[in-house]
């Protein structure tokens, strides 16, 4: 049975003339879906029950539900979800409640492909890409958890979850139109609230500014040179670092969009005065960039420690020393499963 929210407009209006009803309904039911983010046939109370009842016998809701939540002390929330056909997948809720943004953090796949040796996703391998609405579902659901415990709804929506959203291409473009389209089409979210972060497919980067899409861009780079990066993160042999340069710059003329780096900081592997100087390198570019050094959060059974306290502190001096745009994030929900790919490899 085909999920009702697979339709355009015009094709709901196409059916509903068929069916003799008024061309409003179209626009009443579109409503529902995509800005009151319903999830059921019984919530789009405006419309003719008798309507409502043919479409559901036609048409379905392949909703996402609710498997596990689990609340660290630092008021970060991970969302375990079930899909239609029994997958797992995960949102992260991530408040900074002193200056009012509330992140969610959205998978995009089943599982992953890329199998960059840090993150625990990529030991499932990729089982499918979400659909459009599974990856609304998340902003949808989660934005209810953050109004229910902060008072208020989510700020800003990263794409950085289980998943490479540019090998989900056509999922992670739809989503993001619905998400950014005004009232009724969609939420009407300012895409500069959103970032989607990549590995590097580099023909997929060109391809996001050709189609017209302006977020954020956020490389998940974690080496500054090819011989580390191939060593961690496999994808890098096809999509090296001067084929992602260009790629970013190329984006970053078409959309003047924000570019950051994403640099997990890896003791005595990615972490000293060499490294720091590779990365100063590539932020001469010719765009804009702010470097994310990212405290790590380990995964079970991974070779990798985080950069202890002294050499992250030199690392990241280095950089600011060079006129580097440079936040330490520290990591979030460290006494529960919010490694990405953590919770959803438990049984």
């Amino acid at each position: 049975m085909t999920d009702i929210r697979a339709f355009s407009l015009p094709q709901i209006e196409a059916l509903f003339a068929e069916w003799q009803e008024p061309r409003f309904r179209a626009k009443q039911m579109y409503e529902w879906l995509w800005t009151k983010g319903a999830r059921s046939w019984d919530e789009l109370t405006n419309l003719p029950k008798a309507l409502r009842t043919r479409l559901s016998e036609l048409y379905c809701f392949n909703t996402l539900t609710e498997d596990k939540v689990q609340h660290s002390s630092d008021g970060t929330i991970k969302t375990r979800f079930l899909t239609h056909d029994g997958h797992r997948i995960e949102s992260v809720l991530i408040p900074v409640t002193d200056d009012q943004r509330f992140t969610v953090c959205v998978s995009t796949q089943v599982g992953c492909s890329l199998t960059c040796k840090f993150c625990a996703t990529g030991r499932m391998g990729r089982e499918r890409n979400l659909d459009p609405w599974e990856i609304f579902d998340q902003v949808i659901m989660v934005n209810k958890q953050c109004i229910e415990a902060f008072g208020r709804g989510i700020t800003n929506i990263v794409y950085m979850g289980m998943g490479e959203p540019l090998l989900a291409y056509n999922s992670t473009v739809k989503s993001i139109e619905h998400i950014t389209s005004p009232p009724p089409m969609g939420l009407g979210m300012s895409a500069s609230r959103i970032t989607v972060s990549t590995a590097g497919i580099s023909k997929m980067i060109k391809k996001l500014a050709d189609d017209g899409i302006r977020t954020n861009i956020a490389l998940s780079l974690h080496a500054a040179d090819d011989l580390k990066r191939n060593e961690i993160m496999p994808i890098n042999a096809s999509n090296n670092l001067e084929a992602l340069m260009q790629s970013l710059e190329y984006y970053y003329r078409k959309t003047k969009n924000r570019i950051s780096y994403e640099y997990i900081a890896f003791e005595k592997f990615n972490d000293g005065p060499d490294d720091a100087a590779k990365l100063i390198m590539l932020c001469r570019r010719r765009f804009p960039v702010r470097v994310n050094i990212i405290e790590y959060n380990p995964i079970g059974g991974g070779e990798f420690d985080k950069s202890t306290e002294h050499r992250l502190n030199d690392f990241t001096a280095q950089l600011a020393k060079h006129d580097v745009m440079v936040t330490v994030r520290r990591s979030r929900g460290k006494d529960i499963d919010a490694a990405c790919g953590q919770l959803a490899n438990k049984q």
